[in-house]
């Protein structure tokens, strides 16, 4: 990351601590499972990037541990991603990552959220290894 780059002025992070149920959860997570079994899109569609801060808001409001890696990659692959001309390899680097960390969430998550998030964390890793080509 260029140290000499500008520093985001806008958040997603909601003012006000945001309450997420199981349902809106569950909704969030089937949409970028969607999103992402669709294939990679082209960098002119928002969805991607409406998806990043939407995953940057709830897991910024979420309490469960071991969720900061994840929400600070989120926020570099967003800036990175509203960058002009992003290098597919460093967002394969953190796609990758994403993918290790989603993974490692999935293996203790509790109720039904494990299987959607490791299917989450293999998706994200089959994009990686596609920008990675």
């Amino acid at each position: 990351m260029d140290s000499t780059a500008a520093t985001p002025t806008n958040s997603a992070q909601p003012t006000v601590p945001l309450a997420v149920s199981d349902q809106q959860a569950s909704a969030l997570l089937d949409d970028t499972l969607a999103l992402l079994g669709q294939g990679l899109t082209d960098k002119a569609s928002n969805h991607g990037a409406a998806e990043i801060e939407r995953w940057a808001a709830v897991l910024a409001a979420s309490d469960r541990p071991g969720l900061a890696k994840i929400t600070q990659e989120l926020g570099q692959l967003g800036e990175l991603l509203s960058s002009p001309g992003p290098a597919a390899h460093e967002i394969a680097e953190l796609l990758a990552s994403l993918s290790a960390e989603t993974i490692k969430v999935a293996e203790s998550a509790p109720g039904d959220y494990a299987a959607p998030l490791g299917h989450l964390g293999a998706l994200l890793r089959k994009a990686a290894n596609s920008l990675s080509r």
